[in-house]
């Protein structure tokens, strides 16, 4: 045990006494925020540009529907041919022009229509036309079968249905969505450090393997001891940069709002107009509504995710960086470790994608399940349904332990695997492994 413990002192110390290991301790937090804000004054860069549209209109239709907005300006063209107004619209710089012509009836209009740009447009503007279009051809429509404007406006309004819990508190509308972008938000955390740190595991063994340090070192330790021990050290150092990161960018972040006084809506993209909000029905209703949003955010079980995002990070570390030092200790250089790293990775990526997939469908669905009990998705996967709670309405709590147990019991194969080709491979040099070699070092 005090070997143990020795080499996990020097790993740690070895780590962060390193040169690069200090700069990118200190530097990464300002790259970060400095993303961030360049992110977000890009965004809103991007969206103070007003798109200015021209209309050629030759029908007795569409004189007043198309109405100008912060993003958007309609301009139109009267008594010229269509090919002077493309021109002008091309000469002029405007985004496109619409042209609709006159015909019998609203339908044939509609369908003789045509939009002019000098590229393909972006979806956001087609849909504000498109809209002005099916909302005139819903009240053509309808006008036809006897229905007034009132009529329209009354049918066509828009409806959310109330929600509640049993209990009587308002439920909001795609909080199971925000719910697991915050479980996914622990589970990406957790494939972010597996990756990096199992990285560094897997080129510090790679390190000492070239150098022959790992001879003098082997002859006074176990194998076994000598892997846990950097597996445990460098976790440690990843740890305390983690830490460091995430309180100087938190301080970092808030230094930079107050003092280029940022609007933190721009980081989410988020930047209401005063004439969407006046297009709001119900001010009081929506203030409730983000009242209740903010109840809700509060009501997450932080404490509790936050201890199994704790259990989970640790048990799929260790997993994943046993694997990686093993295939360290397998190679003599980084190039040969590209085979054996993309069957490690899969089921990370794997975890995302399929964890996003399904758990924002239904989080308690048989994928969603499945992959939360499987050892090698599990600690991504879990983390996303674990958001909505643990126990009545949430996780089911045999779920958690069953997911538990096989992550203890995987991690203790996969250990005893890394072991066994660690031993063989630490010392093997000159010969490039493969999955083959790898099976045969298992048995002796």
């Amino acid at each position: 045990m005090n070997k143990l413990l020795l080499i996990i002192k020097r790993e740690y110390l070895a780590k962060v006494r390193n040169k690069s290991f200090v700069i990118m301790t200190f530097l990464s937090p300002i790259l970060m925020v400095a993303m961030v804000v360049l992110i977000a004054f890009l965004t809103q860069l991007n969206d103070s540009e007003k798109q200015v549209i021209s209309i050629l209109n030759e029908s007795d239709f569409f004189h007043n529907e198309f109405v100008t907005t912060e993003s958007t300006s309609f301009i139109e063209f009267r008594n010229v041919s269509l090919k002077s107004a493309i021109d002008s619209t091309s000469n002029l710089g405007y985004y496109g022009l619409l042209y609709i012509p006159d015909a019998n009836n609203l339908e044939e209009i509609t369908n003789k229509s045509f939009f002019y740009t000098k590229e393909a447009p972006s979806t956001s503007i087609l849909d504000k036309i498109e809209d002005v279009f099916k909302t005139r051809l819903q009240q053509n429509r309808l006008q036809e079968l006897g229905v007034s404007n009132q009529d329209f406006l009354a049918v066509d309004k828009a409806y959310d249905i109330n929600l509640s819990t049993f209990s009587g508190d308002i439920n909001i509308k795609g909080f199971n969505e925000i719910r697991a972008f915050i479980g996914g938000g622990f589970g990406y955390l957790i494939m972010m450090f597996i990756i990096i740190y199992g990285g560094f595991v897997m080129r510090s063994v790679i390190e000492e393997k070239t150098s022959r340090i790992i001879e003098v070192i082997i002859s006074s330790v176990k194998p076994f001891q000598l892997m846990m021990g950097k597996i445990i050290g460098t976790s440690l150092a990843g740890l305390t940069q983690f830490a460091i990161w995430i309180f100087s960018a938190s301080l970092l972040m808030l230094v930079v709002i107050f003092v280029f006084d940022i609007d933190p809506a721009a980081f989410s993209g988020a930047n209401p107009s005063m004439e969407a909000m006046s297009s709001v029905p119900n001010v009081s209703m929506m203030n409730e509504k983000i009242l209740a949003l903010g109840v809700e955010i509060y009501k997450i079980p932080w404490l509790m995710l936050i201890s199994f995002f704790l259990v989970y990070f640790l048990l799929g570390y260790l997993i994943y960086s046993s694997i990686y030092a093993a295939i360290g200790a397998a190679v003599d250089n980084e190039t040969d470790t590209q085979q054996f790293i993309l069957p490690v990775i899969t089921p990370l990526m794997l975890a995302i994608y399929v964890g996003f997939f399904s758990v924002f469908n239904n989080p308690h669905g048989p994928i969603a399940v499945a992959f939360s009990l499987f050892p090698l998705t599990s600690p991504i996967v879990m983390l996303m349904r674990l958001s909505s709670g643990l126990g009545e309405g949430g996780v089911p709590i045999w779920q958690v332990v069953v997911s538990i147990l096989l992550l203890i019991i995987t991690f203790m194969g996969i250990v005893w695997v890394a072991a066994k080709i660690y031993r063989i491979g630490i010392l093997m040099y000159g010969k490039k492994p493969s999955y083959k070699e790898l099976y045969k070092w298992l048995k002796y």
